[in-house]
């Protein structure tokens, strides 16, 4: 699973996780210490979030552009330090007044620019490791290691962020200062990761530089590819085509921060027993993600002692799942932000197998295209919110719901753990595969800037998001859910067609 993947990948992984870590951390509570802090309504303070995010995804375009002028390594560099500048700026309690909002704005500006600085120049160097014919059958598995490392940073970081913000309170700060030690460890998570950064640089700092710069250093062992203008254009417009399509994915997948986290809050049952009360800790599924990466250890070592160490890591794994279940007799509380980690969790813990998977399609030259696997993970998405269709057979409007109260109709949270699973399975299929597929085909003069057009794409989704909030209220549960459904077919249709044109520029 690991095998043959430049060092490089390691090392720019682990920086990105750290980053991620404190980002997750960050978002986790932000729209909370809005609400604390300044005393927002529920709108405005949705209003500064969604702006916020959709910065943080529409930034990479212009750290992009300024990457490809002057490199990649720079403008990653760069990009943590001011992100910790912004990190720092939120974890300075400054009080809710007027000036206090301006420095958590001035905050939010350096973290988004940091951000775009940082993100999808870290991601074009990963894929410039690729560009070595030696690893460029490794190309799509390696992105997926990737971005399994970033889904490690966001399992842990919802959990850190209430833990510490609930350690800050019983030392006597209010519950609007004690979200600034959240953000506090934002910072350290920065600072971590600018040294493995630096640590291991020498892996991957022959990709550091611009395109031309990259270029030069590898036209000493190798020829370089020369694209016509024309064939700039055809790739240009196939990854536009590709943007299209992910807009409505991440509008179908990022409704788990909205109606699907609407429905765990008015739909879904509150409390937990049993097998299922055990998925509500963290513990427990990290736990079943030392079982799955141990069994690929322990079927794939070519040692005894690394088959004896998968076999230990094995069984302290069951140990710890078993006391937790023999001591599972009680109920568990069950809120819905809880329900966000379920995603992290699922791409931590399906990626080898999803791996594994292709990689056995690739042995027998049947592995799908990376353009395919986004078609595929369209029509997955648009599976997942026929499960919720099902889930919402029978109940009544979200209006009609908060009319009922405790008398409402309430459904199991299998139905949300069983969504967010398809859920992610789609986005294993499209986010590292159209990761891939854009560092595969940019123009080499254009790499950092359509790396932008991929998060700006994303920026897109996000802001159409909103869409399920404005169905959210007298319409039936299952119409909801058919919109995204819809759309996700659509697109998935649009790519199939494209799909000759795709597949040759992806050649």
């Amino acid at each position: 699973m690991f095998e043959n993947q430049p060092k490089g990948l390691y090392a720019l992984a682990l920086a990105n996780t750290g980053e991620r870590f404190g980002y997750y951390t960050m978002i986790a509570v932000f729209a909370l210490f809005l609400r604390a802090n300044f005393g927002l309504t529920p709108g405005n303070a949705g209003l500064i979030y969604s702006i916020f995010l959709a910065l943080v995804y529409v930034m990479p375009l212009v750290g992009g552009a300024l990457a490809d002028k002057f490199g990649y390594g720079k403008m990653v560099t760069i990009g943590i330090i001011i992100m910790f500048l912004g990190y720092l700026f939120l974890a300075v309690p400054l009080g809710g007044n007027g000036f206090a909002m301006a420095c958590m704005l001035a905050a939010l500006i350096l973290i988004s620019f940091g951000t775009g600085l940082f993100k999808g120049n870290l991601q074009v160097m990963v894929g410039n490791l690729y560009d070595d014919p030696k690893y460029s059958s490794q190309r799509d598995s390696g992105f997926s290691i990737f971005y399994m490392a970033i889904n490690i940073g966001a399992l842990f970081a919802p959990t850190a962020a209430v833990k510490i913000h609930d350690w800050a309170m019983t030392q006597g700060f209010e519950s609007a200062s004690a979200y600034h030690f959240s953000f506090g460890v934002a910072c350290a998570s920065l600072i971590i990761s600018i040294l493995i950064y630096y640590a291991f640089r020498f892996t991957f700092r022959h990709v550091e530089g611009n395109a031309a710069q990259v270029n030069a250093a590898e036209a000493n062992n190798e020829h370089v590819e020369e694209l016509t203008p024309q064939e700039t254009k055809e790739r240009i417009v196939a990854l536009c085509l590709v943007f299209a399509v992910v807009i409505f994915f991440w509008m179908a997948f990022h409704q788990n921060g909205l109606t699907l986290t609407y429905f765990a809050n008015e739909f879904t049952q509150k409390t937990s027993t049993g097998i299922q009360s055990m998925a509500f800790n963290v513990v427990n599924l990290v736990a079943i993600i030392f079982i799955v990466y141990a069994l690929f250890g322990l079927f794939q070592s070519k040692s005894n002692k690394g088959r004896v160490i998968s076999l230990a890591f094995i069984i302290v794994a069951c140990c710890i799942l078993g006391f937790d279940y023999k001591n599972a007799n009680g109920t568990v509380e069950v809120s819905a932000p809880i329900f966000q980690q379920f995603n992290p969790f699922y791409v931590v813990a399906l990626t080898p197998v999803s791996m594994a998977i292709f990689s056995s399609l690739a042995r027998k030259g049947k592995e799908p295209s990376a353009p395919r696997k986004i078609a595929y993970g369209m029509l997955v998405a648009a599976c997942a919110y026929a499960i919720m269709c099902l889930a919402s057979a029978g109940l009544p409007t979200p209006n009609e719901q908060k009319a009922l109260g405790a008398d409402g109709d309430f459904v199991s949270a299998n139905w949300l753990i069983g969504t967010y699973l398809i859920l992610t399975f789609g986005e294993l299929l499209l986010s590292p595969m159209g990761i891939s597929f854009v560092s595969k085909v940019a123009p080499p003069k254009y790499k950092g800037i359509m790396m932008g057009g991929w998060f700006v794409a994303t920026a897109f989704g996000n802001m159409l998001v909103s869409v399920g909030g404005y169905l959210w209220g007298d319409l039936p549960l299952w119409s909801v859910w058919a919109v995204f459904i819809v759309l996700c077919l659509l697109s998935a249709v649009f790519m199939f067609s494209m799909m000759k044109r795709l597949e040759k520029v992806a050649k």
